[in-house]
């Protein structure tokens, strides 16, 4: 997700309380928020979303979520663990905690790791580093 981590970085990387909305018509709005809770490694979880609206309810078309991970002297990644869709009613967990059992599925952890690398070249096309750049405004 390096268009989502571009923003990330410009916006002082993540923290508590994180909350990006960038609007880009003609499509849909990102959001990049800080969730409250840890991902499955224990780090920081960050979620990754377009909403649409049916009937009134904002709808997540898609969502991933991803632990935020920065190992010492690397620069920081976004590790897929979970993606939903609620437009086609379709979710999926990669990677989660059962009681204390860190739990892995390879097959889902690939498909996730394809789904955001597409999903990133379509932000990176659809110039969301730019709609972010021109909302933020001069700095």
């Amino acid at each position: 997700m390096k268009t989502v981590l571009r923003i990330l970085n410009a916006a002082g990387g993540w923290h508590h309380g994180l909350s990006l909305r960038i609007e880009n018509p003609p499509y849909m709005a990102l959001v990049i928020e800080a969730t409250d809770e840890s991902g499955p490694c224990g780090l920081p979880a960050l979620s990754v979303c377009h909403y649409s609206e049916h009937n009134g309810d904002a709808l997540r078309d898609p969502e991933m979520l991803f632990e935020w991970s920065q190992p010492l002297w690397l620069r920081p990644r976004l590790v897929p663990f979970a993606w939903r869709n609620d437009r086609l009613d379709t979710s999926d967990v990669s990677r989660w905690v059962e009681d204390t059992s860190y739990c892995f599925d390879p097959d889902r952890y690939d498909r996730h790791q394809y789904l955001a690398a597409v999903w990133d070249k379509c932000l990176a096309v659809q110039g969301y580093w730019t709609a972010f750049q021109r909302q933020r405004g001069p700095r």
